[in-house]
């Protein structure tokens, strides 16, 4: 057993069940009705005033011009309450889109600002990775690749890596603390590697980190948090270490990370959207943020003090979805360390931060599920007292990144029912009253080809900017494919994303719905890898969007041929739902894209050194057990690894055992073989006699 636990010196001497010597931070819950007392916080610098003004002005001019040339179009004197409809969702929609716009322009024209940087001192950083039924090979291989990159720069003492499991299948579990045992003797000269799993799942992820830092959050200076698809450069994860050595008011600073890795279409899509707009966009948003910038959970370095002072999360009151524990916690996070009175900036300038793609639709349709309850929750939380107006407009944007679905399609129905009462209802040319003159119907048709291509600019503006400025940086324009490549690329990208666009509207929209109705999410591992969906999966999703999309088209089609002709982009997304979806997750579509030098990165044209080394360390990792009960019955020194690499088992409340310990104590102890015992056991049993020391024992004296 301590061969396999050998381990850097450090590590003897304090690892306890896999985890140092607790060091514990008070982590008090916030109130959300009562504001605390902090000093005044700093007058923004002019450039964040400019990018504001730029913003919200730019926004608020586009739709004031587009609201004009509406009522223009219908006429304010004779609007029915339909147009105003029609003009109310049209309204918030071109503001939202002008937004997108304004805050693109912002990103090109403000340039980032200079962020000081200083000695990394003595300053202990946690490299900590939640993870939650996922692949421990992939995990550890990635967290084995960053440490070693530490190392090659001589910064890895000021390092140690931190996995929080969360997983609820015992082969996961199992698996963990085996990849584990491999890290930390891969390590052992390296960096220290703490491991701790909970019992109980309280607050998902957020309730997992707090747990954290209340318990040993005091070791720490900073941690830097990381998604099980995380991967970021030893360059950028100590220039993150040196900005927060240098402004001792920085609470929270946000890398932009880029999306690598995929090989599906849709996740090769993501990406070259993301390389080649992502950045202009994100630009946009460090501009007018400032020192009020927002959390995206993770690829981003935390004061761990800071954290433990202002981020405790209270439940929300009234049942879920809107109840309960927050889910999108880190948007609030943000807030509530900005309201403590420390800064949360983000590195818009910092490359070597990357992340993974879902790879197909229905893959992000699922992960878009619980990030519109987490998102639509924030309802309850943005009225809290003490958050600054710019914290309040992050809360926003995430409401209306859902919502806006829901607006879209109630805007294409009202116009559909304008054209509908304008086909079917004869108009009133003479009044009640006497006149000479009937009232002829106003409808304004150039001017509003006029604002259909105006709107059409504005939507466009941030594709457009992103692929100009794209063109002018030498490594992204050579990375994509030369200007040719690029152009083509973007072109590619647009025609894909809008055939897909009207999929998500509906997509999302049904989200809203369920939400609405008083649905949970609920908390599933989410797939990283290719997987091509079956006919019948894609059926099984996608036919009520068919369906839509085809009343739409003969509805369209029986009330005028043209009307037909201008929804036909939407409608054409929705009518190849199936196959769109099908060839959204296809490994082959995207390798021919990639023959066809299309929708390339410059990651995937060079990759990194860093996910090169992630991959061969991957290829080299035994699978993850498919009966880990079994192997740990098997194999005694995989067993004592298993025990003497996690923390015991909480105790129970007196009066109140767990029903699934009895019964698995029970079955384990009545069984004649292994065989019988494992044919009992059911997914949470499993899990209790992979805690129990005892009941390994008794399995590993069972006969097969």
């Amino acid at each position: 057993m301590d061969g396999h636990l050998s381990t850097a010196p450090e590590n003897r001497e304090l690892m306890r069940g896999g985890m140092p010597v607790e060091r514990p931070l008070e982590m008090p819950v916030q109130d959300f009705r009562r504001a605390p007392t902090n000093e005044p916080l700093d007058v923004p610098e002019a450039r964040v005033v400019i990018a504001r003004a730029l913003t919200i002005g730019g926004m608020l001019a586009i739709t004031v011009y587009g609201v004009r040339e509406m009522l223009a179009i219908v006429s304010v004197q004779d609007m029915t309450a339909l147009q105003g409809v029609m003009l109310f969702f049209f309204a918030v929609t071109l503001a939202w889109i002008g937004f997108a716009a304004s805050s693109a322009i912002a990103g090109l024209l403000i340039p980032a600002s200079k962020q000081p940087s200083a000695s990394l001192g003595n300053s202990r950083t946690a490299l900590l990775m939640p993870v939650y039924n996922e692949d421990p090979a992939r995990t550890t291989a990635t967290l084995q690749a960053m440490a070693e990159d530490l190392a090659r720069i001589g910064a890895a003492q000021h390092f140690e890596i931190v996995i929080l499991s969360d997983s609820t299948q015992v082969d996961a579990w199992i698996g963990e603390s085996l990849a584990v045992d491999r890290l930390r003797r891969n390590l052992r000269d390296i960096m220290p590697v703490w491991y701790r799993r909970r019992w109980h799942n309280t607050g998902r992820k957020a309730g997992n980190i707090e747990e954290f830092v209340k318990r040993w959050g005091g070791r720490y200076d900073y941690m830097i948090v990381l998604d099980a698809d995380s991967l970021m450069t030893a360059e950028t994860l100590v220039e993150l270490v040196r900005r927060m050595q240098a402004d001792p008011k920085l609470g929270i600073l946000q890398t932009v990370p880029l999306l690598i890795g995929g090989t599906s279409l849709f996740a090769r899509l993501q990406q070259f959207a993301g390389r080649v707009y992502g950045a202009l966009i994100a630009r946009g948003v460090a501009a007018w943020s400032g020192d009020e910038g927002n959390y995206w959970g993770h690829n981003a370095i935390i004061r761990v003090a800071a954290f433990a002072q202002a981020c405790g999360l209270p439940q929300l009151r009234g049942r879920r979805p809107f109840g309960g524990h927050v889910l999108s916690h880190d948007f609030v996070e943000a807030a509530l360390i900005r309201r403590a009175g420390w800064k949360v900036r983000m590195a818009s300038d910092l490359e070597g931060s990357w992340e993974e793609s879902p790879p197909s639709l229905i893959d992000i349709a699922i992960r878009d599920r619980r990030w519109a309850q987490g998102n639509l929750q924030h309802i309850k939380v943005i009225g809290a007292r003490g958050l600054t107006l710019t914290n309040r407009a992050h809360f926003l944007i995430g409401i209306m990144s859902y919502l806006s679905s829901p607006l879209w399609l109630m805007l294409l129905l009202v116009g559909f029912a304008l054209t509908l009462q304008a086909s079917l209802i004869r108009p009133e040319y003479f009044s009640s009253e006497f006149q000479l003159f009937p009232n002829w119907p106003v409808f304004d048709a150039p001017r509003m080809t006029k604002l259909f291509i105006f709107t059409m600019i504005v939507l466009f503006t941030p594709k457009v900017l992103g692929w100009l400025r794209a063109l002018f940086v030498s490594r992204v324009r050579k990375g994509c494919g030369g200007v040719i490549g690029l152009t083509v690329s973007t072109l590619v990208e647009t025609i894909l994303s809008a055939l897909y666009a009207p999929i998500m509207m509906l997509v999302q929209t049904q989200h809203v719905v369920s939400i609405l109705a008083g649905r949970d999410s609920g908390w599933g591992p989410q797939r990283r890898h290719a997987a091509t969906a079956t006919w019948r999966e894609a059926c099984s999703v996608h036919w009520p969007h068919v369906a839509i999309g085809l009343v739409f088209s003969i509805v369209a089609y029986l009330l005028s041929p043209t009307l037909l002709a201008w929804l036909s982009p939407a409608l054409a997304g929705l009518l190849l739902a199936i196959p769109l979806s099908k060839m959204s997750g296809s490994e082959p579509a995207g390798h021919i894209l990639r023959h066809l030098s299309l929708l390339r990165t410059p990651e995937e044209h060079r990759m990194p050194d860093l996910q090169r080394r992630r991959n061969e360390l991957l290829k080299d990792a035994p699978p993850l057990p498919r009966e880990a009960l079994k192997l740990l019955a098997r194999d005694r020194q995989a067993m004592l690894t298993h025990i003497a690499g996690n923390l015991p088992r909480p105790p129970e409340a007196r009066g109140h055992p767990d029903p699934h310990r009895l019964t698995a104590e029970r079955k384990v102890m009545d069984a004649r073989s292994l065989h019988e015992a494992l044919s009992w056991l059911g997914p949470a049993e499993r899990v209790h006699v992979a805690g129990d020391p005892r009941l390994l024992e008794r399995l590993a004296e069972l006969p097969d």
